[in-house]
C-alpha cells in the first residue's frame, strides 16, 4: 500500500482532539461527578473515532473508489451514523453518563475545529503549517 504523508493540518487537528479531550475530562474531574466526566470521556471518544474513521473513508474512498465515490461515500456515511446512533443509543439508554456531559465531549472535535480556524485566521498559532498549500492531495493519492 502506498501510504501518503498526512496533513500537517490534519495531524495537529488529531493531536488537539485528543489534548483537548485530556483537559475536559481533568477539569470536570475536580468536579467530583463521574457521571458527567464519563459522558466528556465517552462523548469525546466517540466524536473522535468519528473523525479519524470519516477521514480513513475519505482516503480509501478516493484511493481505490475513485469511479464510484458517491455511492461508496453515502453508504460508509450511513454505517458510521448507524454505529454512531447505536453506540449513542446503549449509553443513554443505560443511564450510565450525565447528558450534558455527554454532549460537551461530543463537541470536542467541533471546538478544536473552531478553535484551529480562529487561530489561523489570526496567524497566532499553526507557524508551521504552510500557508499557500494549494496541493491537490486526491492527485497526490494517485
Amino acid at each position: 500500500m502506498n501510504r501518503t504523508e498526512k496533513d500537517p493540518l490534519q495531524k495537529r487537528i488529531e493531536i488537539t482532539n485528543w489534548i483537548l479531550l485530556a483537559v475536559l475530562v481533568a477539569g470536570s474531574l475536580f468536579l467530583r461527578y463521574p457521571r458527567f466526566s464519563l459522558g466528556i470521556l465517552l462523548g469525546g471518544l466517540i466524536s473522535i473515532v468519528n473523525f479519524h474513521w470519516l477521514y480513513r473513508n475519505l482516503l480509501s474512498v478516493f484511493k481505490k473508489h475513485l469511479n464510484r465515490a458517491r455511492a461508496a461515500l453515502m453508504l460508509r456515511y450511513y454505517l458510521r451514523l448507524a454505529v454512531t446512533a447505536i453506540a449513542l443509543y446503549w449509553i443513554i439508554s443505560r443511564n450510565l453518563v450525565d447528558v450534558i456531559g455527554l454532549v460537551i465531549g461530543l463537541s470536542v472535535v467541533v471546538l478544536n475545529i473552531v478553535l484551529t480556524t480562529v487561530l489561523t485566521l489570526l496567524g497566532t498559532d499553526l507557524k508551521s503549517v504552510p500557508r499557500n498549500n494549494h496541493v491537490n492531495h486526491v492527485e497526490e493519492i494517485n
